[in-house]
């Protein structure tokens, strides 16, 4: 094969991305508020240290969860037992017992052979059960996927295929595409950023081309596109994976798993710890809703309402994969009951189905809502397109005007942001600022609290209103 020269990565990107069907460029992203995702530890960062230690060292960087690999010695007392699915019940209850110890939680597992039989994947995945795995990397033969579909189903554990380079099956998104599409969802795509850098793939258009079906990513950064002298791991920021065009893609995909770090830098095997903690540094500041909690809480990929209660009329129907609440009825409030809040920062998506479609967002309800009292005591920033002045969205309802109108067409997601600090009440709305207010009592709102609940309103039947990516950012005076 002939060398190739240095390709300067303007124009590999757009020879990369030629005919790819969609995908769009890195200014597309530019507006993404990255979300904060859970971060992982794949155990092979640590290659050259036992599984304990691995544990002790991941401990020290923070970060809560692994991503075991099948061979790491066990402990440096004895090295010949190995983390593996061939470990006794006896040594899985000692892990189990030094994990939660060390307060971390093995999540993952592999990349893994998991043998050609039934029975040598059911041995994979009974270990998975005993120690509370929730997702088996691998790389399976076409032969296995009757199997494996069974056996998710069946455990309710999830199967990530691993994309190691060529001439390696599934080195290019496209082939993981094909096999799976068709499967159970439970079986989906172990995203190697840096193998597809290898294999001169963008990380971002292959991630965009699997779109719904990543359960997993090894989450890696490199100097160059290529292999060979020169070109290795480097922290994440520092090379050409661009980082931040990966967690917004990941972003937009509303992505369910973790971000596993794994880091390959041989001449850093002992000492990786500066590296990742610098891409841990670049990451955060990535992340817009660092510091913020999200209200809408999820668990193993689904949405639920836990912590959330309503009053009144009607309810809010919760699409739980997805995360986005519809109303129904009204005029009710579904109000975050878990916690009261002083100073915040509240940021939320809102969707009119109709323009004149009714709702809003309460600030500091005061007390647990017995009757419709509340409305005279909290402040709500109002949602209802077809209104004028006080009751226009953006309004601090029936009190205060917005200064401008910045809500999209009707059908379109609108980014909310209301700030509430001491007496100051600010909204934004996709970006623009609409409304600066030192509150007071006014119009209908008879007094107000210094700490409430916060709520939204459904308000009828006839043209809902929904919501979804709901975070709080408390705020210190």
């Amino acid at each position: 094969m002939k060398k190739m020269g240095i390709i300067p990565l303007s124009l590999l990107s757009a020879l990369l991305l030629a005919g790819n069907g969609g995908f769009q460029p890195e200014d597309d992203y530019a507006g993404v508020r990255i979300k904060k995702f859970p971060l992982a530890m794949q155990c092979w960062t640590y290659r050259r240290f036992t599984f304990l230690e691995a544990v002790e060292k991941t401990k020290a960087l923070g970060i809560k969860y692994l991503q075991a690999y099948p061979g790491q010695p066990l402990s440096a007392a004895d090295r010949q037992v190995r983390f593996d699915h061939t470990m006794t019940d006896a040594q899985i209850a000692e892990v189990r017992r030094q994990l939660a110890g060390a307060g971390l939680e093995v999540v993952s597992y592999g990349v893994v052979d998991i043998g050609r039989t039934e029975e040598s994947m059911r041995r994979v995945f009974d270990f998975a059960r005993k120690m509370g795995i929730q997702v088996i990397v691998t790389e399976p033969q076409e032969e296995d996927f009757p199997v494996l579909e069974k056996l998710v189903k069946e455990y309710d554990i999830k199967i990530a295929v691993h994309n190691h380079p060529e001439p390696t099956r599934y080195a290019k998104p496209e082939a993981v595409l094909e096999r799976i599409t068709a499967l159970d969802s439970r079986i989906g795509a172990c995203a190697d950023t840096g193998h597809w850098m290898r294999g001169l793939r963008v990380p971002a258009e292959a991630l965009r081309l699997l779109s719904g079906r990543i359960i997993d990513v090894h989450l890696k950064d490199r100097s160059d596109f290529r292999t060979g002298q020169g070109v290795d791991d480097v922290p994440f920021g520092k090379g050409k994976a661009n980082i931040r065009d990966i967690l917004a893609e990941l972003t937009l995909q509303n992505y369910a798993g973790y971000l596993t770090i794994e880091y390959e830098n041989e001449a850093e095997a002992l000492t990786p710890e500066p590296a990742i903690r610098a891409g841990i540094d670049f990451i955060r500041k990535m992340t817009h809703f660092e510091g913020y909690e999200e209200l809408l809480k999820r668990s193993r990929s689904r949405y639920s309402k836990h912590g959330w209660n309503h009053y009144g009329p009607g309810h809010f129907e919760l699409d739980e994969k997805e995360g986005i609440l519809k109303s129904q009825g009204g005029m009710g409030l579904f109000w975050y009951s878990a916690k009261k809040y002083r100073d915040f920062i509240l940021e939320l998506e809102y969707r009119c189905a109709e323009k004149n479609t009714n709702s809003g967002v309460f600030l500091r309800v005061p007390d647990v809502p017995t009757s419709d009292d509340y409305i005279y005591h909290s402040f709500e920033v109002q949602i209802n397109d077809a209104g004028e002045g006080t009751h226009k969205t953006g309004a601090i309802f029936d009190a205060e005007a917005p200064q401008v109108d910045a809500a999209k067409p009707t059908g379109e997601w609108n980014h909310l942001k209301a700030t509430f600090q001491g007496r100051r009440i600010q909204v934004e709305l996709n970006g623009t600022l609409v409304l600066d207010w030192k509150a007071e009592p006014r119009g209908k709102v008879r007094d107000f609290a210094e700490e409430g609940y916060i709520g939204l309103q459904n308000h009828d039947s006839l043209s809902p209103v929904y919501f979804r990516n709901i975070f709080v950012k408390e705020l210190s005076r």
